[in-house]
This record gives structure tokens, sequence and C-alpha cells, in this order.
């Protein structure tokens, strides 16, 4: 099979992996006339330079083969599939040729389980090394981790890779052992426990040896410390595929970032695969859930929420984000006690919880008052979308009106979310409906 062939089989099997992005990655680059290749910026598949530089990755999986039989993936052992597998000089050669075209600035690379989990994490880490150390290749890299392979290859991983990654897979112990009984969820964690435990140990040494050479009496050379996974680890969830729900995903989410300090989860809505087994559902969720879920892991980040108050318990089980409306104006329906909230005086974490408020915004606001009074005519020259925010602030010059329950402000507040969206179509903006993303 030519290596062309081979690309089109393993960038097509890649795509199901959404655990991507760039962020947090070191600056390195070769403008200085040494070494290949850059990383700065940040993004999924794609992001930019400083200078406008679209920065992409190359997605690829170095084989589809895989022993386990997990029944959500395409590529288990008993799917009926065109398989590939590419040698490790092929992958490197393929990750600078698409550099010299100037096609990519970076290699995200996973597989399927080959032999054993440790000879797959090897080859992997063979990839890495070969194009940092063979190549002097300084773009990103991005390397999926194979939970049961050795502290040792996660070692070397960490100190060629930029970011690191090990995939959860399903929210639940319960999904993850009725669909992929060959994984363990205990193992995963703690492969998920030795890399996070080997970043923090890098940063406590970094801001160590940092206090160090501040002192007066300093010592002229020390050491480097040695590099592992500078921008950390994520991991990815596929929703849709079990039972679990909203709920059960956000609380296996917040665990992950408080426990084992993730950059990022990410979200994949299940896509149903060929011969499936009747365990998995016959149609994939609406992608609009998979959006809610970014949505509301954004407020656990960044806002001050927790995965409690953004999907609250219910008798009936259901614990599903709404569909219509984003979680936290969904959130502030939920708790109308708590406004309206005035501009002039909420601290700033209640600021960040009024609907259509987002960091930015909350600084420029807080910059403001500073100055003055907020007024209601300030509001634009702010940048406040003022028909999501009105019915829930309080400023000079406005006050809402009492007495509007949650249901029908809410069937207001889509009328006008309609009337938007209608408005910008017929200006000539075409309105682009929920997709998952593609490399190419």
């Amino acid at each position: 099979m030519d290596t062309l062939r081979k690309l089109e089989i393993l960038a097509d099997a890649a795509k199901y992996d959404a655990s991507c992005a760039s962020s947090g990655g070191q600056r390195r680059d070769s403008r200085d006339g040494t070494g290949m290749g850059s990383v700065t910026g940040s993004g999924i598949c794609h992001s930019y330079a400083p200078d406008g530089r679209c920065i992409s990755l190359l997605k690829v999986l170095l084989t589809n083969y895989c022993v386990y039989d997990c029944r959500y993936c395409i590529n288990r052992v008993s799917s009926n599939v065109a398989r590939a597998r590419f040698t490790v000089q092929e992958v490197v050669a393929l990750t600078l040729d698409f550099y010299r075209r100037n096609c990519i600035e970076g290699l995200f690379l996973s597989s399927g389980i080959i032999q054993s989990p440790d000879y797959t994490m090897e080859q992997l880490v063979r990839v890495a090394r070969s194009l940092r150390e063979e190549h002097d290749f300084r773009g990103y890299i991005h390397l999926k981790t194979i939970p049961d392979a050795s502290a040792e290859l996660l070692a070397l991983a960490g100190r060629y890779a930029d970011r690191l990654s090990i995939n959860v897979e399903l929210p639940t112990a319960q999904g993850l052992s009725q669909l992929a009984p060959e994984k363990d969820g205990k193992r995963i964690r703690a492969a998920m426990g030795e890399v996070a435990g080997r970043v923090s140990a890098r940063k406590a040494a970094v801001a160590q040896q940092s206090h160090i050479q501040s002192l007066p009496r300093a010592p002229a050379r020390r050491a480097r410390v040695p590099r592992f996974a500078p921008a950390g680890q994520s991991t990815q969830m596929i929703v849709g595929a079990d039972r679990a729900s909203d709920r059960d995903i956000l609380l296996t989410s917040s665990s992950l970032y408080t426990g084992y300090g993730l950059r990022r989860v990410y979200y994949s809505a299940f896509s149903p695969i060929p011969d499936a087994s009747s365990d998995l559902p016959l149609q994939a969720p609406p992608l609009m859930r998979e959006h809610r879920l970014y949505q509301a892991d954004w407020l656990m980040r960044f806002y001050g929420y927790a995965a409690q108050e953004i999907v609250p318990a219910t008798a009936t089980g259901a614990d599903m984000l709404d569909l219509d409306i984003d979680p936290k104006l969904a959130w502030a329906l939920a708790n109308r006690q708590a406004f309206p909230v005035d501009l002039n005086r909420a601290p700033k974490s209640m600021l960040l919880r009024v609907p259509g408020l987002g960091p930015r915004t909350v600084g420029r606001l807080l910059m403001a008052r500073r100055a003055r009074r907020i007024r209601h005519e300030d509001l634009l020259a702010l940048r406040i979308p003022v028909h999501k925010a009105l019915a829930f602030i309080v400023v000079d010059g406005h006050v809402p009106r009492d007495g509007v329950d949650s249901l029908r402000l809410r069937a207001a507040l889509l009328q006008q979310g309609a009337a938007s969206v209608a408005q910008r179509t017929h200006s000539g903006l075409r309105r682009v409906e929920p997709a998952q993303a593609s490399l190419f």
C-alpha cells in the first residue's frame, strides 16, 4: 500500500479524536536560522501565530489496527474497515514534508493498540524522538498516550511532546465496563495521575530554579530542568454512546480538572458506526448537545460555576442541559432570586453570572466604573448585549420590569434570538449550522 493511500485511511480514522489543540505549548521557533518548525498561538487543528500565519497540525493515526474490541470504536478488532499502518520513518517523513510545503507546523499522533500497550507507546515515542533529536523539529507535538504503558515510556513521551492526552472514553465506570470491557477506568486514572505528578514536579522545579537565579549570589549556570509536557494533558469523552446524563458528564469533568490538573476536557458526539453493537444508539445525539457541554465546561473553567449548579439533580433523573438556551442563561432563569445585579456595585464573581457578560466585558465594566457610575446609555459603548442582559441588571437609567416570570422571559429571549438570526440572514450573513470538525 502506498503512502498516500495510508494517509487517506489513517487521517480519516483520526477525525474521531477531538482532543487536539496547541494551546499552552512553549513558544519555540526556527526563525533564528536553526532547527525546523515553530509553535505559537493556539487552536484546535488550526491556530494563528502573532504574525498572522495559520498553524495547522497533521492529525493522523500510526495505525488503525487495534487488539481491543471497544464497541463504540470504528477501529475495534471486529470492525470490517480498511486497515493501514505507518512505519516510524513514514510518519517522520510525512511531518517534515508537510512542514516544508508550508501545510503544517505541528503533529497530533495517536494509534490503535498493536501487540501490547508498551510496544505501541514505544512506536509513538520513537516518532517524537526522531523529529526532535534527529531533525531538530521545534513544532508542536501532541501524543495520545496509552494508559497501560509503563511509567518510563510516559516519561519519555513527555520529554519530546508538548502535550499528552489519555482518553477516559466514557463519563461513567458503568458505561466503560459495558462498552469497553477491556479498558480499566482505574488504570486510565492512574496513568493520568502519573502524568499530572510529573507536570507538577517540573513546574515546582522550574519555580525553585527561578527563585535561586533571582538571589544576589546565584550561581552563573545551573542545569536546566528536564522538559516534560509543557502544555500539560487533556482528555476526551464520548457523548451519547451510553446513557450518561449531562450532569454525569460535567461531574466527571469537574473531578478531572480538580484531581489531575487537566488543561482541557473535550467532548465528542457519538457517531454511529457500521456493524454496530445492539448496545449502541442507532442515531447520533444532536450536535447542539456537544455544543452546550462545551459552554458548560467553559462556565466551570472561567466563570466559577460548579457542575452541580449548571445541571441540578432532578427527581426524574433526566439531568440534561437545555438545548434551546445556553447553560448560563438557563441558570439565571432558574435563579431569579439572585437578580437583578447592580452593575455599579456588584462584585466580579456576580457580574460574571449575568447573561451576556463575559470576562472581557466584565473587565471593561470594572475599569469604567472606577471613573464614574455606569449609565444605561454606556452599555452599547461597553459592548454589552443589552437584549440578553437588560432583564438581569440594574444600572443608572434602567430597572427591569417586575412580575415577569421565568417562562415568559425565556420565551421572549428565544424570540429575540430568532429575530436576530433572521436579521443577519436577511442582511446576507449565512447562518452556519453546527457540524463536527474535520482535518480536511
